[in-house]
């Protein structure tokens, strides 16, 4: 699936409400929570672990990135662009 058509299926999803920066960050932190406490494996935690349930927390990162780049007016596409630039950059040194 092309990321454009992801952006239109989380539309379709989530309908065309924009998010600010604020609420896009208690989301990806709500998220961001869940993966962390995968990792902690704490005992009352771990009846949910599977690789499934890390599978969906971290397509859940990247599907609604997409819509949160252009809830901020941003082209996701040239968001991946420059992640990507930076990245190798990074390497490189």
């Amino acid at each position: 699936m092309k990321t454009t058509d992801l952006l239109k299926l989380g539309r379709e999803i989530w309908g065309d409400k924009k998010l600010n920066l604020a609420e896009i960050i208690v989301r990806l932190g709500k998220v961001f929570g869940d993966i962390c406490r995968w990792e902690r494996s704490a005992p009352k935690d771990k009846k949910f672990h599977s690789d499934a349930e890390l599978k969906k927390e971290l397509g859940n990162i990247i599907f609604s990135t997409i819509r949160w780049c252009d809830d901020l007016g941003y082209d996701h596409e040239e968001c991946i662009r420059l992640a990507v630039n930076c990245q190798k950059k990074f390497k490189k040194k």
